[in-house]
């Protein structure tokens, strides 16, 4: 991967639990605006029971409002099963699929109503459908640096999930620490650990943290070799399938200012950045 640092975005992940319905044309416009910012996704929606994600059941209606035009930037949602991801890749303005697969047994039962077991045959059946389709299967390591639920955990089980996913020709694969449990020392040992392991696999985090260590472990992360981030503007978001009082995503904000004086995410417009932090001001009240 080199230095090159690859920002995605998660206003998906911001919206998804927060308590008050945020109007279709209201995501429409932020999304619009972080177009314009040059991230390199944006995690915009998802195709999942809106009985459980209610926030979330006007992703179709935000993608078809949104101005694709001169945008480099590419488009993800997530998915569960594979009945929404025959719903996403209708979608020609969306370019990746992301599927959330736990190592914890307790959580993917919880997020997705399946067993890990199960939902690795989702995910074989989510990328044969995103071959034939033309789209990129991006799988998140859920719970990837442990659990609070008493599951068995090691980078030994994770690893070894992982070298299943990666079998079926993927070849994006995210740590998320979805709790936000994960000590920095955990984050650099665990990556430092995992990406000589999957040399062919672009290997990311999705890292939630309070805002007192969000740093510190965005520096582990980035010091053992990883350059894929996901992150959220003002830090907003969470799982809310998690019961984690929605411990919030890694700022975007001041992730862009790290990256910066690295050397990185210089194609990043600072001026739509701060326009996009004063509309998200707006919606997240």
């Amino acid at each position: 991967m080199g230095d090159a640092v690859q920002l995605i975005e998660c206003p998906r992940d911001a919206m998804q639990g927060w308590k008050t319905m945020i109007p279709a044309q209201q995501k429409i416009k932020y999304i619009n605006a972080l177009l314009r910012v040059g991230f390199y996704t944006l995690d915009m929606g998802s195709f999942v029971s809106s009985t459980l994600i209610p926030q979330m059941a006007d992703t179709a209606a935000v993608i078809e409002g949104i101005d694709m035009v001169d945008r480099s930037t590419a488009l993800l949602t997530i998915v569960a099963n594979t009945r929404g991801a025959e719903m996403a890749v209708k979608h020609s303005r969306v370019s990746y699929l992301g599927f959330p697969f736990s190592v914890s047994a307790t959580f993917q039962q919880r997020n997705t109503n399946s067993s890990p077991e199960d939902s690795l045959i989702r995910v074989k059946d989510i990328q044969s459908l995103c071959s034939s389709s033309g789209k990129k299967l991006v799988v998140y390591m859920s719970m990837g640096f442990g659990n609070p639920y008493g599951d068995p955990y090691n980078t030994r089980i994770l690893c070894s999930w992982m070298e299943k996913i990666a079998s079926l020709g993927i070849d994006i694969i995210s740590l998320a620490d979805t709790v936000g449990l994960a000590t920095s020392q955990q984050v650099f040992d665990t990556v430092s650990e995992v990406l000589p392991l999957f040399p062919d696999v672009t290997i990311g985090v999705h890292l939630h943290s309070r805002q007192d260590n969000m740093l510190e472990k965005l520096d582990a992360a980035y010091r053992a070799g990883c350059r894929r981030f996901d992150g959220a503007i003002n830090g907003i978001g969470g799982c809310p399938m998690a019961e984690d009082e929605l411990v919030g995503n890694m700022d975007t904000i001041k992730m862009v200012q790290y990256f910066r004086e690295k050397g990185g995410c210089k194609d990043i417009d600072m001026d739509a950045l701060e326009e996009c932090r004063k509309l998200a001001g707006d919606i997240f009240i």
